[in-house]
């Protein structure tokens, strides 16, 4: 019976562990899906930086085309 007993908590233990490991896993994932989410706000980031040098030298050469008129 004792044995048993032991055996049967032993078994729980092993449940448990499986089920940390698991709730492990599954923050590794949150964690890897958050650091996507924050890539892709850098790289709207970026391209909108970009697009606003963009503007910023079409507004210089306007202003060096009117100017040279």
């Amino acid at each position: 019976m004792q044995t048993d007993a032991l055996t049967m908590q032993a078994d729980a233990l092993t449940m448990q562990a499986h089920a940390l490991t698991m709730q492990a896993h599954a923050l590794t994932m949150q964690a890897h899906a958050l650091t996507m989410q924050t890539d892709a706000l850098t790289m709207q980031a970026n391209v909108l930086v970009v697009q606003n040098i963009a503007k910023l030298n079409l507004l210089r050469i306007n202003e060096m085309l009117y100017l040279a008129k």
